[in-house]
């Protein structure tokens, strides 16, 4: 072990922000070295630092028992000749251990000067480290040693810290964190202030705060960690959610909106003489719950969640008339061209019977076509603006925007958005809307700033797609099935995950998989589409592969969204072990539109890592695209799900959004009720709630007007 450069090093008077190298034991050097290595700086950082499991001191395994072991292990025995060996420039230590049932190596890398004459030879020690195996053979790296008689006599689990091989070989090994942890744990009482009203404790029967820290640490028992557990759980949640409650309500008392309490002749003639369909119930939920939004003079700022197919348009559509109900214009912005001219053809399509007028705005309109847009929207004869980024320039001004839809909003930044806002002088009510659903525990979390509806049931008679896995052997077979769909009418698409050949990655690729369709494929029309064409080029080859004019298209995954065909039937995706989860789906929603059985068929290589296994598995047992969404944030966790930007905002120590679902509920239901009753936290009772607040998250939320 190191010896520490000065281990009288330390403040007398401990506080959660006293650096680390003040901590007894710690000192300059070793603390230098935490940073690095754990990003470890201060007490509170060290008390935040939790066990990773729980070793029981009074379990010893056997040597005999090693081959089912996998884990930092506790064995008791004898340490015998003890060497020094030379390979090459590199010096190591090695001894041998030995109990009743057999032998292992114990192994030093980078050791002392000094460790070898302070091992224990031929007397009675308890080992602890995690075991190597190589050909049978068993040995323990750096382990520690204890001698019997100097064996603590604690009945309380020892916690095992994460930790790394260069923190190990420095000497701060376990034994090193749980000496420093039981240390600081002793100040506890000076350290740990409760920060949850005595009502809530009684009523959750919780420990006390000093209490949840020793037994997180330092458990009495495995039931005891468990109420500690709990206890952190709740607390990250709890005032996780408290942050964006507060910011929700303070921008509902602060944000201003135009009432809309009209529902007049737009909406009710549409309804009644032009829907095509008859709505879901979720959709007619969905709705209700926008129209009493925007009946408030507040502004809306609500996150519509839907899965592929679910009818997100209809409902902004829908919004969008009652807006004009009430003389006001709305615009709908989405990310990329072909999402917006997707929603303008439906849009207009579904308005086609009437006198509103819609208008498509993006990058790759005429400027003699923009001029005319601009002067409509300020006179206010252009009733909706469908577009892009382009919405967003100066020169776009609304005579009276009511009504922003934000589709995709992670795609936008926030300075984005900010303009968008700033279109009329009193805010318009914002909806957003994703055609990705989000796992609802995600969205309770962070989009707890938004209100959230979920259109959470499919169109009556749409019929479930069938997926399917199948591999290079069975190509043939697949080939035949899209011939028998084919000639039935149906149409095809291949997806391939790049355009060209990759020099690093075997990936199937567009051009190589386009000439191959066409040598099977022959008697049919085949397009292509790829996000390298141009925008007119796109459009054309959508186009002609929309009209039934081509039997297949072979594309790359520009698709996932903006081609709306009712009539394609199967979706081939080609090395489908190279998407995410999100994008499968996504891409399956592209079939499945019209009333006719559809197919997607997942291609894959004979060899797959378990994560891909695991997608493929998930794909094939069903089409929710919220449990889809649940699997994708275990595998790729939350942060990749709402993006790097956000990644931050959900990096929670102790909370599993996947697993913790009733603690999140319930943690948001308790702070709505706090709230309700008292939105300042003015009362005593909550006095600790509000000063723990502000002492630990004011800071981050800078829009907090509590004080």
């Amino acid at each position: 072990m190191e010896k520490n450069s000065n281990p009288t090093y330390r403040n007398p008077e401990m506080t959660l922000e006293t650096p680390i190298e003040f901590v007894k034991g710690i000192g300059p050097d070793r603390a230098k070295l935490i940073k690095n290595v754990l990003a470890i700086s201060t007490v509170e950082d060290l008390l935040n630092f939790y066990p990773i499991r729980y070793l029981d001191k009074n379990k010893v395994y056997k040597v005999a028992q090693l081959q089912e072991i996998n884990l930092e292990i506790q064995l008791k025995g004898k340490i015998s000749n003890v060497q020094e060996i030379l390979t090459g420039k590199v010096k190591r230590l090695t001894a041998k251990f030995n109990d009743e049932t057999g032998s292992m190596d114990l192994i030093w890398f980078q050791y002392s000067k000094w460790l070898k004459e302070q091992i224990p030879v031929n007397r009675e020690v308890f080992i602890f480290g995690k075991i190597n195996a190589f050909n049978n053979q068993f040995s323990m790296p750096h382990p520690e040693i204890e001698l019997d008689e100097n064996k603590e006599k604690d009945s309380r689990l020892r916690p095992i810290y994460p930790s790394s091989e260069k923190l190990t070989k420095r000497g701060l090994n376990q034994k090193f964190f749980q000496v420093i942890l039981r240390n600081i744990c002793k100040e506890i009482p000076n350290l740990i202030q409760e920060n949850f009203p005595e009502y809530m404790m009684n009523s959750m029967k919780f420990l006390s705060r000093q209490q949840t820290f020793l037994n997180v640490h330092f458990p009495k028992n495995l039931d005891y960690f468990e109420k500690a557990n709990q206890r952190l759980k709740f607390e990250e949640s709890f005032f996780f959610q408290l942050g964006y409650a507060l910011k929700k309500l303070h921008h509902k008392t602060q944000s201003v909106g135009n009432p809309f309490p009209i529902v007049g002749d737009y909406f009710t003639g549409f309804y009644e003489n032009h829907l095509p369909f008859e709505l879901t119930g979720a959709q007619k939920r969905v709705l209700k719950e926008i129209r009493m939004d925007m009946k408030k003079p507040i502004q809306m700022n609500r996150l519509l969640q839907g899965d592929v197919g679910s009818g997100k348009t209809m409902v902004a559509l829908l919004t969008m008339l009652i807006a004009l109900d009430n003389g006001f214009q709305s615009c709908l912005m989405a990310p990329t061209e072909i999402l917006a001219q997707q929603h303008y053809n439906g849009i207009k399509d579904l308005l086609k019977d009437t006198e509103i007028k819609v208008s498509l705005l993006t990058g790759s309109v005429k400027a003699s076509a923009r001029k005319i847009i601009h002067e409509e929207l300020e006179n206010g004869e252009l009733s909706i603006l469908v577009g892009t980024h382009a919405v967003l320039e100066d020169k776009v001004k609304f005579k009276n925007l009511g009504l922003a839809i934000i589709d995709e909003q992670h795609r936008f930044g926030v300075a984005q958005r900010a303009k968008l806002w700033a279109k009329n002088k009193i805010p318009p009510h914002i909806l957003v809307m994703t055609a990705t659903p989000i796992p609802r525990t995600l969205a309770m979390s962070f989009y707890s700033d938004l209100d959230v509806s979920v259109i959470d049931e499919m169109p009556v008679g749409r019929k479930a797609i069938i997926t399917a896995h199948r591999r290079e052997k069975d190509r043939a077979y697949v080939y035949n099935f899209c011939h028998e769909e084919i000639r039935k009418g149906r149409q095809i698409y291949f997806v391939y995950p790049l355009i060209e050949e990759s020099e690093t990655l075997d990936y199937k690729n567009l051009m190589e998989g386009l000439e191959h369709i066409m040598d099977n494929f022959s008697n049919y029309n085949i397009t292509m589409l790829h996000g390298k064409m141009k925008p007119d080029e796109k459009d054309a080859a959508m186009n002609y592969f929309a009209s039934g004019k081509s039997q297949i298209m072979v594309a790359t995954t520009v698709i996932e969204v903006g081609v709306n065909v009712p009539n394609a039937s199967v979706m081939v995706i080609e090395s489908a072990e190279r998407f995410g989860l999100s994008q499968l789906h996504q891409l399956r929603g592209r079939v499945g539109r019209g009333a006719e059985q559809s197919y997607c068929i997942l291609m894959t290589s004979d060899k797959l890592s378990s994560d891909s296994r695991t997608r493929i598995k998930t794909m094939v047992e069903t089409n929710d695209g919220f449990k889809i969404s649940e699997v994708d944030m275990q595998l790729r966790g939350p942060g990749d799900i709402l993006g790097t930007q956000q990644s931050g905002v959900v990096d929670f120590k102790r909370l599993d959004l996947v697993n913790d679902a009733p603690i999140i509920k319930a943690t948001k239901k308790m702070v709505e009720k706090i709230l309700e009753a008292d939105p300042h936290l003015s009362r005593t009772e909550h006095q600790i709630i509000k000063n723990y607040y502000l002492q630990n998250y004011k800071g981050k939320n800078k829009w907090s007007k509590i004080s």
